[in-house]
């Protein structure tokens, strides 16, 4: 006879992959490992493999998790009426800040400068955006700063000590009861957005004007993000225009700074890290540079920021192919595993040729960044490939993202799953630090202010010649372009999206996997590729090998 808790058992549950976890990330990463021995940072081989250990944690997995179910919340005033402005982050959120300060993503290749000091920290960065992106945004803006800063040297001794230390204290009182300091960035204004020349606030001396002097700033700014850092990069109008700024929440007396919160920005994605509108209403602060050069002060961490999403970007792509290889290793349709199946063969791979793609840019970058101030050449280098690859890997995110969820099916729109946020995230970088229009044309004016940096350019992707000869049509019908300047800014985009696919194709061309170089060539620089859509390579890719080194426990 059969019971009724018999009868109560509707199925046991088959064919669904378990969660991606308890893996290390660094080194089921082979794109990552090959960039780091490439790019001159093998020696933070351990600390990474440590490293990959815990950001592929259940546990770090979950910070992530719960600092995004638990939004930030803006107290303007305390109980007795009293101006407090501060926003108050769930535990996880001031978790995963601990962590990232601690292991050093903020400061390491400034407090220990050598070569690979850059490659190192942008792969530490990269592993630890896998996790949760949105705190990953004071990381990257307090290690913006420093370049900065530096041009106010009496400023930079002050300050540079607490920002450089790895030690994350997340109260809200002075700087000077603390050991450690995040900075942020306020530049956008409600008029002007990208256009920071039409910035109204202004800023009027205490009683001296000029470098390193004090100031008091009043006007607004739109778009702060990271509020709760100790002290913020400000572009504010003097008598000779527009002029930088270090703007404390604190008063050097220990009274609060009145830079006033007004609301917090209900974003789409980056959730787990406050954005909000201010006033500033007479805000003490200290002019960082020489007055009426603000944008050349400031410039250095805004190519640093976009730096970091270039990193942040390839870091989405890589999780998103992490989350497809498994669930496509691990489940099954019409008969076999859906990794076997050809089209989706074709999917998986071209998702990971344009994630190995992205690495090797981002990574040549950061090792320019190594080495710019020894060799000229590096220094223009970056000048011009900071700004393509800002332009080129975010641009190509969202789409990516959007793939990736489409493979997993009905499960990867659940918000229990990690697609959903990266979804959402996929779209942040191309929009912050300079949407594309502002990238592809700070590539016009890179080349039309800076010859050299082209002449850098162009040395890059003909040092491979020969390698592939998809790749070199393609580069020599690039550089014969360059001498046709007609209606160029119509063509930015055009233009910045065939560097990019050259850069890419040269560094691919170094060292990197033979099969993935050979599918980049066929899919991306030949006459007969495919259509825009993902999942449109020719005939004749190794995608069996290509997805075998992708897929985490493979």
């Amino acid at each position: 006879m059969t019971s009724t808790n018999d009868r109560a058992e509707t199925h046991t549950v088959e064919n669904q992959p378990k969660a991606l976890a308890d893996y290390n990330s660094f080194e089921q990463d082979c794109a990552l490992k090959e960039a780091i021995r490439r790019e001159g940072a093998e020696w933070a081989t351990e600390n990474l493999t440590n490293f990959g250990q815990l950001t592929g944690s259940s546990e770090m997995i979950e910070l992530g998790f719960q600092a995004n179910q638990n939004k930030p919340v803006l107290h303007t005033h305390d109980r007795f009426g009293e101006r407090v402005d501060e926003v108050r982050f769930h535990p996880a959120y001031h978790q995963l800040m601990k962590r990232s300060i601690e292991h050093g993503l903020h400061s390491s290749h400034w407090s220990a400068p050598k070569p690979g000091a850059q490659v190192a920290r942008a792969a530490g960065l990269y592993l630890m955006s896998q996790v949760e992106a949105a705190h990953i945004c004071p990381i990257t803006m307090t290690s913006a700063a420093l370049p900065a800063l530096m041009k106010q040297p009496d400023v930079y001794e002050q300050w540079s000590d607490k920002i450089l230390a790895q030690n994350y204290d997340s109260r809200n009182v002075p700087d000077s009861q603390k050991q450690g300091l995040t900075i942020g960035m306020a530049m956008t204004e409600k008029q002007g957005g990208s256009d920071i020349r039409t910035n109204s606030t202004y800023a009027r001396p205490v009683s001296h004007s000029g470098p390193g002097k004090e100031y008091e700033l009043i006007g607004h700014k739109y778009f702060v993000s990271a509020p709760m850092s100790d002290a913020f990069l400000v572009l504010a109008q003097t008598d000779k225009g527009l002029s930088c700024f270090l703007l404390p929440r604190w008063r050097p007396d220990g009274s609060k700074n009145p830079m006033q919160i007004q609301q917090l920005k209900n974003k789409m994605g980056n959730v787990a890290n406050a954005s909000c509108e201010t006033e500033l209403r007479g805000a003490y602060a200290i002019m960082i540079g020489e007055e009426g050069r603000g944008v050349t002060t400031i410039i250095e961490m805004v190519n640093m920021t976009r730096f970091d999403c270039m990193i942040g970007s390839s870091s989405g792509m890589r999780q998103a192919v992490a989350q497809v290889t498994h669930h496509c290793s691990n489940r099954s349709a019409f008969g076999k595993k859906l990794v076997n199946q050809p089209l989706m063969k074709n999917v998986l791979t071209d998702l990971i040729i344009e994630h190995e793609a992205a690495v090797a840019m981002t990574f040549r970058v950061a090792r320019a960044l190594d080495n710019k101030q020894q060799e000229k050449s590096e220094n223009q280098f970056v000048r011009i490939a900071t700004a393509v690859g800002k332009y080129w890997i975010c641009k190509r995110t969202p789409a990516h993202a959007y793939e990736a969820m489409e493979c997993i099916g009905g499960s990867g729109v659940m918000e229990d799953c990690i697609m959903p946020r990266l979804f959402r995230e996929s779209p942040v970088n191309s929009i912050w630090e300079g949407s594309g229009n502002v990238q592809c044309l700070d590539v016009l004016r890179a080349i039309q202010k800076s010859p050299s940096s082209l002449d850098s350019f162009i040395s890059e992707i003909r040092s491979c010649l020969g390698a592939n000869k998809q790749l070199d049509r393609f580069v020599d019908s690039l550089c014969s372009d360059f001498s046709n300047l007609k209606e160029i800014e119509y063509r930015a985009r055009e233009i910045t999206d065939r560097m990019a696919l050259s850069l890419q194709g040269s560094i691919l061309a170094q060292q990197g996997n033979e099969a993935v170089f050979d599918a980049f060539c066929a899919s991306r620089l030949s006459s007969q590729s495919g259509g825009l859509n993902y999942g449109t390579l020719p005939t004749g890719i190794d995608c069996d090998s290509i997805i075998k080194r992708a897929t985490p426990f493979n």
